[in-house]
């Protein structure tokens, strides 16, 4: 029942966020798109590309298919099969895009990227299908991947990475907080964590044969709330950003970033943040057998996409969008990562936006990120249905 109160109070809040979307003032330009209020490091600024007179209701993810073209993941909201993919067609600097819907009814879609057999892949509730890229005014032809992924509780997105050997790996979220159940007693052992089906998990596709089909899935790592933010980084590994236990504090319990090991867990729902008990189970783990995190994070920072640059000016960095409503997130952040494979302690902000600038612009929501050809950072805000693209400020 509690878990019931809680998705449809989530449903809620998010519809009212989205049918009361609050858009940007533009002042001036930005790489010839209207340049928006939010801050950005010293020679850098922000442009707006689509938004909600482009019909976006609540975009998640954006994946650049060929030059010009991208795709969108537009959630609709937390009901199911609001969901839509849309394609962004770029036209003159100056020009509004053109959008248009390529499949719809989607089941609260999150993750779109790219395999390396040149397919498009795309996590929705339950399941993980594939496309080709087709010509502009073609339509995607799909093709299911992986069926019969869980579907409920609170956690149910289905985020994606590949590793450069080609295995698949998938987020199965844990459905609840922190393992309470109905009497709000938390069980040692979690339930939600047996079985040869763990949730709270990150979980290995290995596809194989003529047409790359499913061969095998496992789970790889585990102890793991939520895992919509996944990257993997040359030389270093497949790296999650962990969306932790919601304590009311607003100090605690802080975010992480995890390094993944095959048969790796990292402790949810027991321990949180730096291997500390979690509320509830203070006492009755001993945490210090979970694997530690690589970094810790804000707490309630909420990590919702990440990526490694590869190329362009931000080569070298972990970017991740941090999406909490709180002061700690609101923004969009880039941490080095050496040739070592250090990631550093300090991050850049690349968008900012944690207060509203009256009049101008609302508190900034990034959901996804991602690259162009050209290495050019792209964002996409939820709930101020926003696409946006940082660019060198030739103003400056």
């Amino acid at each position: 029942m509690r878990l019931r109160r809680l998705l449809l109070a989530c449903s809620l809040l998010c519809l009212v966020g989205v049918s009361h979307a609050r858009g940007y003032t533009p002042q001036g330009e930005c790489g010839g798109w209207p340049r928006v209020a939010l801050a950005t490091p010293k020679g850098w600024c922000a442009g707006l590309v689509a938004d909600e007179r482009e019909g976006l209701r609540l975009p998640r993810r954006l994946l650049e298919v060929a030059p010009g073209r991208f795709w969108v993941i537009d959630m609709g909201s937390w009901d199911p099969r609001r969901g839509r993919l849309l394609e962004l067609t770029l036209g003159r600097p100056g020009e509004r895009p053109q959008v248009r819907t390529l499949a719809d009814k989607l089941d609260r879609p999150l993750a779109l990227v790219r395999g390396p057999d040149g397919l498009v892949y795309i996590g929705e509730v339950g399941t993980v299908w594939r496309t080709r890229v087709p010509a502009p005014g073609g339509m995607p032809a799909r093709e299911d991947v992986i069926t019969g992924l869980p579907a409920d509780g609170a956690h149910p997105l289905i985020e994606l990475a590949f590793s450069p050997e080609g295995r698949l790996y998938l987020n199965v979220g844990a459905p609840s907080d922190a393992c309470r159940n109905d009497a709000q007693q938390q069980p040692m052992p979690c339930p939600e964590r047996d079985g040869e089906r763990p949730r709270g998990a990150v979980y290995e596709a290995v596809l194989g044969g003529p047409g790359r089909t499913l061969q095998r899935l496992r789970p790889f790592a585990t102890g793991l709330r939520n895992s919509i933010a996944l990257a993997h980084v040359p030389g270093l590994g497949l790296l999650q950003g962990e969306n932790s236990i919601d304590y009311p504090e607003a100090q605690t319990p802080a975010e992480e970033l995890n390094l993944l090991r095959e048969g790796s867990d990292h402790g949810w729902p027991y321990c949180v943040g730096a291997r500390l008990p979690a509320k509830g189970y203070e006492g009755r783990v001993d945490c210090k057998r979970t694997s530690a995190p690589l970094q810790l994070w804000p707490a309630h920072a909420a990590p919702l996409s990440m990526l490694f640059a590869t190329h362009g000016p931000l080569k070298g960095q972990l970017i991740v969008a941090w999406h909490g409503h709180r002061p700690t997130g609101r923004r969009v952040v880039g941490f080095a990562v050496d040739g070592q494979g250090r990631v550093a302690a300090r991050p850049t902000e690349w968008l900012a936006g944690r207060e509203a600038v009256p009049g101008q612009a609302p508190v900034a929501t990034p959901a996804g990120v991602a690259l162009d050809a050209q290495g050019h950072l792209w964002v996409v805000e939820d709930r101020n249905r926003t696409v946006l693209v940082l660019l060198p400020d030739a103003a400056r």
